[in-house]
């Protein structure tokens, strides 16, 4: 079960009330912050950014691909360990917007993790270190230490 903190909402859809949940220009800079460093080739800057600008938590020698997405209204909940690599258009999720609610849930991912490609991590998650996530999976449970895990949904393939 994923670790995420339940907020019911009234009268219309939480993603329409989204502006009392975030400030605008938080989600304005951090978007922006985001998409710079999404097309930047290099890594430091990317770590750079997320690190100061986002208030994300990046381990040493970490490494986002390519067109990474992170949480645009709460990337500071997320937590990246050292010597990770994040897979070429993987989303990372800290947020979700129901109709009758929304959750937050820190994202945990250990050290020596790899991720594949178009990955989709939701929120509350823990990816434990030395795991390996495939190429198009959707983690929606905490991946165990040492895991290999594939598929949507997400199963564990070997520990």
């Amino acid at each position: 079960m994923r670790n995420t903190e339940r907020y019911p909402v009234t009268v219309s859809n939480s993603l329409w009330q989204i502006y009392k949940t975030v400030p605008f220009w938080k989600v304005m800079k951090n978007f922006i912050v985001i998409q710079v460093a999404r097309y930047s080739p290099s890594l430091s800057m990317k770590n750079w950014l997320y690190r100061n600008l986002l208030k994300m938590e990046v381990g040493d020698q970490t490494a986002f691909a390519l067109m990474v997405m992170v949480d645009v209204m709460f990337p500071e909940r997320i937590k990246v360990g050292k010597n990770a690599i994040i897979g070429y258009n993987t989303t990372i999720l800290a947020h979700e917007y129901l109709i009758d609610e929304y959750r937050l849930g820190d994202v945990i991912i250990g050290d020596n993790v790899l991720i594949g490609a178009n990955t989709t991590i939701l929120p509350g998650v823990t990816i434990g270190d030395g795991a390996t996530v495939s190429a198009a999976t959707l983690v929606h449970k905490d991946v165990p230490a040492g895991a290999f895990v594939g598929g949507n949904p997400m199963q564990i393939i070997r520990s």
